[in-house]
Order: C-alpha cells, then structure tokens, then sequence
C-alpha cells in the first residue's frame, strides 16, 4: 500500500489497484497504434540507408533494426506499466539520420563501442541529475541548426523522389497537406505513407528474394572503443537523444499534467541503449513525438492513457523481432520510394530544427554556421560533419557571439 501511495504521489494520479487489460479503451489503443505506425514507416527508410553507407551485412542489418525496436518497445511496455503514466520508448530517428554521416567511417565493432559509451554518458547524466545543466553546455539552437542541417538532404530526395515516381509521389503529398489541414489527430507523415504504400504495391512489381526471408537470429556483437569514438560517435549522439528525445518527451508528460520520474527516465534510456548497443542498436529511450501523442487529451481518460504507450511498446517490439522478414520487404521497394519515406519522417523535424535554431538573433551567425557546416557532409580526420558543426556553432556562440 505504501508503495501504491507513493507512486501515485509521484505520478500526480490517486488511484486504486489498476488491471492494465481494463484499462484498454478504444482512444488509447487508437493512440497506440499511431505512436507505434509513426516509429515503423519512416525510420526504419534511414536506418537501412545508414547501413548502406556503412557497408553492414545483412546479418547486420537485420540485428541492428531488431535492437532498437524490441528494446525500444521493451522500453514502452515497462515504464507505462511501473508509473501508470503515458512515457513511451523507441529509438532515436535524429540518431539514426546522424549515423548516415559517420558509418562509412568506422567498423561495426568501433560503432557499437560509440553506442555502448552514449548509454553511459546518458546514464550517467540521469542519475547525477545534470540534464539541463549538461544540455547548457551547447546551446539547443546550435544542436536544432546541425541536426537542420544533417538531415536536409533527405528533405530535398523527398522532392527528387515525388518526380521520379509521380503516380506515388504526388497523391502522398496531397495526402500529406490533407492530414495537417483537416486531419490533426493523426501526423500527416502517417496519413501520405498509408496512401503511398498501397499504390506502390499495386503499380509496381516488388520481388523479394527468397534468399533473404530466411530467419536470422540476432547477434550479439563484440565491441571496440577508442577515443575519438568517444568524441565523434558518442557525445554527439547522447546530445541528440538528450536534446530531440528526452527533453521533448518529458516536457509533453509535464505539459499535459504528469509527473515522470525524470532522473528515472534518462538513467533508464541508458541502461537501455548499452544493452541496445550489444546487439548493434544505436538507442532505446524515451520517444518525443510518441510521448506526446499517448499523452495527449485525444488519448482518453487520465489515468488510463499510459495504455497508449503499452500497445505502442508492443507493436514495436513485434515489429524488431519480425526485422528478418521486413527488411528484406523494404530492400525490395524502388529506392525512390525508400527516400520519399525517408522525406516525410524527416520533413516535420527539419520545420522544427530550423525554427529553433534560427529563432534567437544573438545565435544567428553560430546557428548559420552549425547548419551549413552538417549539410556539407564533409569529414576532417575522420571527424564527420555534424560533430564539426556543433563544436564550430558552440564555439562561435561561445566566444563570437557572447554578450558582454
């Protein structure tokens, strides 16, 4: 009873014994689903374009893309179920749209060292309770301005994608503008992949090869770890789940009237993500816009939307362990289409990265530099262009821009 009690107290929800099946109600398993479709269209586009750039087998590929899901929804399942509040895991799409940058760079092993050193800064910065003074250190207009400018390019192929497959492209970008006008309560990335989807399958001829739809079991993966990892892999990558995971994810839990354990929270993203890493995942953590969307009003009752969450967990852990029959699907489709998925994940993040780091006048210059500097894509000793971009912004914000 006592600690019934206190994690009402902590949650901000008196409640008697609850029985999660009760709780299920029809909005927040419409919430759920959302949530969980919203981490399953697009992202899963990027990460094989990482592995692409970084030459991963298919083996690889297969144990990298069940990590984050199984994990991620592990992550969802647990939390909602402890605290009875709506926070719902993932894995990092900024984190996956900065590995592009920087895996043709370095071994698998040394990659999965980066991500097991991310998972201890993150853990580390969760149980010291220095969030926001860590996040401090590097101004979020400089982190929103790099990200800005990492993932533009993929904003741009949506373009080039809507040309080169027009009969798909153009109806999905209708679609797109429909569900931001008139459609709010479900994203409008969700809305345009849901249209497109169906009219690739039936206008073109997708052949999966019997060869890759054999079960794979997951690995587990030996790890390397080196200084410059550190720097260039790790920090930066705990930045961005920090900045466009975490600290969105918690603010839509306390906007909406929760109390998340937040110390909790960030040291559990963690713990995850280092057991993420084993098996070749960059990240399982609190989600943002999945957070928001389970925790919103639309979801239902109070005390029952930590349910959303749940049934998002669980469709996204069926997703990881069916990542051996989903690939080699996704591998089939036209790589227009691959890249036009990419587009609409990213196309909302790219809008919100550019109105945060342009939005303050005295970070103006060190934001224009942080953006053009990631989109060059450019690599100095192996240092890639979004870790050159957050220490050049942070550097001029710093040092030129700082008022006197």
């Amino acid at each position: 009873m006592e600690t019934e009690a206190y994690l009402g107290k902590k949650t901000g929800i008196h409640r008697p014994k609850q029985r999660p099946l009760q709780d299920l109600t029809t909005t927040n398993v419409s919430s759920g689903i959302i949530s969980a479709m919203l981490a399953m269209t697009g992202p899963p586009a990027i990460i094989l374009a990482a592995a692409d750039a970084g030459h991963f087998t298919h083996e690889q590929t297969i144990s990298w893309m069940f990590a984050v899901y199984f994990f991620g929804g592990l992550f969802s399942i647990l939390f909602p179920l402890i605290y009875k509040i709506p926070i719902t895991g993932a894995h990092s799409l900024s984190g996956v749209a900065f590995l592009v940058t920087i895996t043709p760079y370095y071994s698998f092993s040394e990659l999965i060292g980066g991500y097991m050193i991310t998972g201890l800064i993150i853990y580390i910065v969760g149980v010291s309770g220095l969030f926001t003074k860590i996040m401090k250190w590097f101004p979020n207009e400089i982190i929103a301005a790099m990200l800005g400018g990492m993932i533009t390019t993929y904003v741009v192929r949506l373009i080039s994608s809507v040309n080169d497959l027009a009969i798909v492209g153009i109806p999905a970008v209708l679609c797109y503008f429909i569900f931001i006008k008139w459609v709010k309560r479900i994203p409008a990335v969700l809305g345009a992949v849901c249209i497109a989807l169906p009219i690739i399958l039936f206008t073109q001829n997708i052949e999966v090869s019997a060869m890759e739809t054999s079960y794979i079991f997951p690995s587990v993966f030996k790890p390397e770890f080196s200084l410059i990892g550190i720097f260039t892999i790790s920090i930066p990558l705990a930045l961005l789940i920090l900045s466009n995971d975490a600290a969105p994810g918690i603010g839509a839990l306390e906007s909406t009237n929760f109390k998340p354990p937040t110390q909790k929270i960030i040291s559990a993203s963690g713990i995850f993500t280092m057991i993420t890493a084993f098996f070749g995942g960059q990240s399982a953590n609190i989600a943002g816009m999945m957070s928001a969307i389970c925790a919103s009003d639309e979801t239902g009752p109070r005390e029952k939307r930590y349910m959303a969450s749940v049934v998002s967990g669980v469709l996204i852990l069926l997703f990881g362990i069916f990542a051996w029959k989903i690939i080699p699907f996704i591998k089939a489709l036209p790589v227009s289409f691959v890249s036009m998925l990419a587009g609409f994940a990213l196309i909302g993040v790219l809008g919100s990265s550019l109105q945060m780091g342009f939005s303050k006048q005295k970070f103006r210059l060190s934001s224009t530099f942080a953006f053009v500097i990631a989109l060059s894509n450019i690599s100095f000793f192996h240092i890639s262009a979004p870790v050159l971009a957050l220490v050049m912004g942070s550097f001029i914000a710093k040092v030129v821009e700082k008022q006197d």
